[in-house]
């Protein structure tokens, strides 16, 4: 077994309360260890990026053989979602030591360090009872992080948050509680092993498990009629926080594409045509909800969120079609939206500690003003999908995939025009934010007299350590325009392993043969 597997969850977990209790009253032993432990988590990510093959390689705890003893599978696609997930925690996690974002409450770094191991964990599981869990602990992480730093505001969004979010957990629940009463297992391999099996006239439980599972991940997702939570969550939370925020999104659509791919997929007691048939319309809405949130916004970190919320339907619409060319499509896409709202809401950080409020009104220009506006610029052409970054290549392979003569007017319909939609919403903000406040203070300058320099922001400019995390992000974004071709071969790869369900199933069960 390759040993490393299992790294991506246990440094984290090992690390956080080491951080937690040892290190909590120095700070600058905090830092260090929490940058090493990021650091070198994205070492092993690469490692595992690097050696995932054809084949799904799978680690068994307590060397117990699956299905009885829990597994974790290392295949292309998880060892991508293990990359991302580090890659994006380091810049974040930068971005907050250099802003002092850390210092402003107890226990982030450990809180930190338990959301990774969620994550990671999420993305590695080859159970869906271990997912579960590891739902729960992303959970209790983020609900410390949505409320560092604390506030009225940020108090009453993580209780919302919670809420929306534990009644998602039981239905969770319910639903394992389903599959396990219809199958004896909650293995995925041997799920999709079993429900092969069923007969269809003695499905209903299965069907009803799908759909439970499918209102869950579709929570998790942000896709309408529940993605309510994440616009009031994003937007209150600290900005660094947001932007970490933004891979948990893609948890919820890593989950519908695994187990809606693997368990419930052609030949199972309960086919993919359900799920596709709701997701396609809660995809098409959410990018409806999307676009006139973005475009009502009266705040920028509002506005951020719902942008998140637009590309969550674009990423939904193509994971819909589940085939491997829309799949291949969606895992662009889902790269791409990931460090496209990271690097916004890293760049709203910047603009708004130096302006006081993140209201979208015409206030005297920041330090930096024609620096932030370009860096906010760069970030909104790739959340929109303009070129010459990625999220124009991104729509474009989705548009692409999804020729289908019964959908295609729907699905470019709501693409292109929630995508002009988006572009008059960051014009109007970003106008506001840095043209009109430089013409509001030209005006005010020529009224006042030439020694009075009240009107005059306080200056409070920009380190490089904290410019740094942001450039790095949108450098990200560049790569991912620039090796473009590259990316789409492995990404054609990874797909094809996911619809492969026999490799799966045989790689996980090996000898046992589900029995």
């Amino acid at each position: 077994m390759n040993h490393w597997i299992i790294a991506p969850i246990i440094l984290p977990a090992l690390l956080a309360p080491i951080i937690g209790f040892v290190m909590r009253h120095d700070m600058v032993l905090s830092r260090v260890a929490s940058v090493a432990g990021s650091a070198f988590l994205v070492a092993i990510a690469v490692g595992l990026f690097i050696s995932a093959s054809a084949t799904p390689q799978v680690y068994y705890l307590g060397d117990w053989p699956a299905p009885f003893g829990i597994v974790l599978v290392l295949d292309r696609l998880s060892a991508l979602m293990v990359l991302i997930t580090s890659v994006l925690a380091l810049f974040v996690l930068l971005h907050a030591i250099a802003t002092k974002w850390d210092a402003r409450g107890w226990h982030f770094h450990a809180l930190f360090q338990f959301q990774l191991m969620g994550i990671n964990g999420a993305f590695l599981t080859g159970d869906i009872f271990n997912l579960f869990v590891f739902f729960e602990v992303l959970l209790i992480a983020s609900y410390g992080l949505m409320i560092h730093s604390g506030g009225r505001e940020r108090l009453r969004a993580g209780l919302q948050y919670v809420a929306i979010n534990l009644a998602g957990s039981t239905l969770f629940l319910f639903a394992l509680g389903v599959l396990y009463a219809s199958t004896g297992t909650l293995n995925i391999a041997d799920l999709a092993l079993r429900l092969q099996q069923v007969p269809a006239d003695e499905a209903a439980l299965v069907r009803v498990a799908a759909v439970l599972l499918m209102v869950v991940f579709a929570l998790k997702a942000a896709l309408f009629p529940v993605q309510f939570w994440l616009p009031g969550t994003y937007a209150n939370a600290p900005a660094p926080v947001a932007a970490l925020f933004a891979i948990m999104t893609k948890v919820g659509a890593y989950s519908i594409l695994r187990v809606h791919t693997l368990i419930f997929g052609p030949g199972s007691a309960s086919t993919e045509d359900l799920a596709a048939q709701w997701l396609f319309v809660g995809a098409i809405v959410t990018i409806v909800v999307g676009a006139i949130g973005v475009l009502g916004a009266r705040r920028l970190m509002t506005l951020i969120a719902f942008s998140v919320v637009g590309s969550m339907g674009t990423l939904m619409v193509a994971i819909s079609a589940f085939s491997p060319g829309a799949t291949t499509a969606a895992l662009y896409y889902l790269v791409h939206s990931t460090f496209a709202a990271a690097a916004l809401f890293l760049i709203a950080d910047l603009v708004v500690t130096r302006r006081k409020s993140d209201v979208l009104h015409a206030r005297a220009p920041t330090v930096h003003n024609g620096l932030f506006a370009s860096l906010f610029f760069a970030g909104a052409i790739a959340m929109v999908g303009m070129p010459p970054l990625s999220g124009f290549l991104g729509k474009l392979l989705v548009m692409d995939a999804m020729r289908d003569p019964a959908t295609i007017g729907w699905v470019w319909g709501a693409i292109l025009v929630g995508s002009l939609i988006n572009i008059v919403g960051f014009a109007r903000a970003g106008s506001t934010l840095f043209w009109k406040s430089t013409a509001l203070t030209v005006e005010a300058v020529g009224e006042q007299a030439p020694d009075d320099d009240a009107a005059q922001p306080e200056p409070n400019p920009a380190r490089v350590a904290e410019l740094a995390p942001t450039f790095g992000v949108i450098a990200v974004l560049a790569l991912l325009t620039v090796f473009a071709g590259p990316m789409t071969t492995y990404l054609d790869g990874a797909s094809a392993q996911l619809f492969d369900r026999s490799g799966y199933v045989d790689a996980v069960l090996g000898d046992t043969g589900g029995s």
